[in-house]
């Protein structure tokens, strides 16, 4: 009698054939589990690291929403170019580090605490700004890692263009940068779904 036939009077597998099966198994979970992180990171990589920015040489206004790093250079930068006649500066909440940068001949400066401080509450400004003034486009200065989610909120209460600008950010920010941004867009994204 061979080992084969023993197998069916018993039920069982021979061992050799049992860790075959175990190790097709686990080269398929890890397949997949490579594929799921490949997809993650390239995700991540095209929302958060690299968002699609452009501006046309004028719009509306230029939008900054707070954030770490330097975003109100990049904005200031934009105003005294004379890309818009308006500047809109959030302070953010108030234990933020911004204040209202001084006069830019021929730029209408705007600083705001958004209510609540959140990028929520700085769309919904914005949108009632641009309803007030008629903007058809805004530069929404952001840093890179929120310009994506930034742009989602603002879309959703203003309906003109809303061009990107992003705002560098310190190498040492960005680990956790990309982990909470990817929490507040899935809150963007399921919870708080309007303006």
């Amino acid at each position: 009698m061979s080992v084969n036939d023993l197998s069916g009077m018993t039920g069982r597998r021979p061992r050799r054939a049992l860790s075959g099966l175990a190790g097709r198994r686990w080269r398929r979970v890890a397949g997949a589990c490579a594929v799921v992180l490949l997809v993650i990171g390239a995700v991540t990589a095209r929302i958060f690291i690299w968002p699609a920015a452009s501006m046309p040489p004028r719009v509306s206004a230029i939008v900054m929403v707070d954030g770490p790093g330097d975003p109100l250079s990049v904005a200031v930068g934009l105003a005294r170019q004379h890309r818009a006649p308006f500047l809109v500066v959030s302070l953010g909440s108030p234990g933020s580090s911004y204040s209202c940068p001084g006069p830019i001949p021929g730029v209408r400066l705007i600083c705001f605490n958004p209510k609540p401080a959140t990028t929520a509450g700085e769309a919904q400004f914005v949108g009632s700004l641009a309803r007030k003034f008629r903007w058809k486009s805004v530069a929404l200065v952001a840093i890179t890692p929120q310009g994506f989610r930034a742009r989602l909120r603002v879309e959703r209460c203003f309906t003109g263009r809303v061009y990107l600008v992003t705002a560098p950010l310190p190498l040492s920010s960005w680990p956790y940068q990309i982990a909470y941004q990817w929490a507040a867009l899935a809150k963007a994204l399921v919870v708080q779904r309007g303006c």
